[in-house]
């Protein structure tokens, strides 16, 4: 029989109750109910995204936090105030609760620890050399995160890079492959993918029925850089005299002790899906699990200890700063908050405001088809956050795990695929592509903007991903 630890109701919740009743009785938020124009502060948070940086790009760098709380408030108060405080409080709770307070503590340990790791020396960035970089972190994507392994590659990736003038496509192709398409192996490199173990996908599924997809699109993508690098390394006057970063000190690694941190990283997230506990405390409605607790809490102690045990010269070598990871905290709370109306939407399926979508990931005679499933989840995984969009199609084809791993197992490949891939497509699609891209800006690269990152992907990724799905969907 399954316990339930409650929170003790405190003094104030109890005067709560009295005034405000709907705040301690959460109610479930109907997404058939709802108009699409709840969807306008997100697609405003996005828009905000896209165009400010571009258009006045010194507000953006010292007031995106500002806008981003707008926005969220843009949202939130006329949500309270017409569905009730009850339903705004318990939607605010478990978007915070259930998903952006563990994605954000898992992103900061993976951060912190990959920020204490620096690799001395003067690797010279050479198109052989830069390919076999972007080649080891699609690898160490699966097994540490895309988080994790764009971390500790993309600076010493850039150092190498220094002397270059064409710097901007390798940034390009790491957050194709490092920060996207390399964590498609295990529910260890990308966020739906870790859902879907949760949800009891087996942990090897996606590497006996992903590792077809993965390593085409990556080896195109690196036969594809090699290309485009060696096409700009020989070219007059690419490469500059002085060298940045002199050639004085022996490759190595400096802050090792950040490599067991990292087990510890990965044995906790392990521990989190592994562990089954009946103990389960309810926070406003939101149901969070001993194992999910114990796995933040290690995390944050992970995060303290990599702080501690680091040598300060290490952060300097590495120019390491909070910069990067406030930028994705504050940005992403907003996207968390604002999300909620636009999720509820797509999970009430044919009978939502979003219904056409749904509609369309199903034949004529009622069976799922894979291709739209691979397209309708990448689209919307581009633009919204892939892990719950990950879950609305999960659910949608039926969301049990024993039918999705054997009968409709082309469909999960295609959900799988859709979500891990085209996180690509824009800068907002996964986590990681905003860090690096605000470290890459750090170091004085000028990384496109929304829009032009979009060239980018729109004409490389988007033709590969019709590829593929004539190849395994059709």
């Amino acid at each position: 029989m399954e316990t339930r630890l409650r929170q003790r109701q405190a003094p104030w919740l109890g005067l709560a109750a009295t005034l405000l009743p709907g705040l301690v009785q959460a109610a479930e938020l109907d997404g058939s109910q709802l108009s699409v124009w709840w969807g306008v502060p997100f697609a405003g948070i996005l828009l905000s995204i896209a165009l400010v940086p571009l258009l006045a790009p010194t507000f953006w760098h010292h007031h995106f936090g500002k806008l981003s709380a707008a926005w969220a408030l843009a949202f939130l108060v006329p949500f309270a105030a017409v569905m009730g405080p009850g339903v705004a409080w318990s939607s605010v709770v478990h978007a915070l609760a259930a998903e952006y307070i563990p994605f954000i503590i898992l992103l900061t340990a993976l951060f912190t620890v990959a920020g204490g790791i620096f690799v001395r020396g003067n690797l010279h960035g050479s198109p052989g050399l830069n390919t076999g970089l972007l080649a080891l972190g699609a690898v160490l994507a699966s097994f540490m995160g895309t988080t994790g392994a764009s971390m500790l590659l993309i600076r010493p990736l850039i150092r190498a890079n220094d002397n270059r003038q064409h710097q901007v496509h390798v940034v390009v192709f790491f957050i194709f492959i490092v920060s996207n398409a390399g964590g498609a192996l295990t529910p260890l490199g990308d966020p739906p993918l870790f859902l879907g173990f949760l949800k009891g996908v087996d942990f090897f599924w996606t590497a006996t029925h992903l590792w077809g997809q993965a390593l085409f699109l990556v080896g195109v993508l690196l036969a594809l850089f090699y290309a485009i690098d060696w096409w700009y390394y020989h070219r007059r006057e690419e490469t500059r005299p002085d060298d940045p970063t002199p050639d004085t000190v022996r490759v190595g690694f400096d802050g090792s002790v950040n490599f067991v941190l990292l087990g510890v990283v990965v044995a906790l997230v392990l521990m989190s899906g592994l562990w089954k506990s009946s103990v389960v405390f309810d926070i406003a409605g939101t149901e969070v699990g001993l194992p999910g607790l114990l796995r933040d809490i290690g995390l944050i102690a992970v995060t303290l200890a990599s702080l501690k045990l680091t040598p300060a010269g290490v952060h300097e070598n590495n120019q390491f700063s909070w910069g990067p990871m406030q930028e994705v905290a504050k940005l992403f709370a907003a996207i968390f908050l604002t999300i909620v109306p636009v999720i509820a939407m797509l999970k009430a399926g044919v009978d939502g405001p979003f219904g056409a979508v749904v509609r369309a990931v199903t034949n004529a005679e009622g069976s799922p088809n894979p291709a739209m499933y691979f397209w309708a989840t990448g689209l919307l995984s581009s633009f919204l956050d892939n892990a719950p969009t990950y879950l609305v199609f999960f659910n949608t084809a039926g969301g049990d795990p024993a039918v999705l791993m054997t009968a409709l197992a082309p469909i999960l490949v295609a959900i799988s695929a859709g979500a891990v891939f085209m996180g690509a497509n824009t800068y907002i699609g996964n986590a990681p592509n905003l860090m690096v891209k605000a470290i890459a800006e750090d170091r004085g690269i000028r990384m496109p903007s929304f829009f032009g990152y979009m060239l980018w992907s729109v004409g490389i990724l988007v033709p590969l991903f019709a590829l593929m799905t004539w190849i395994w969907f059709v």
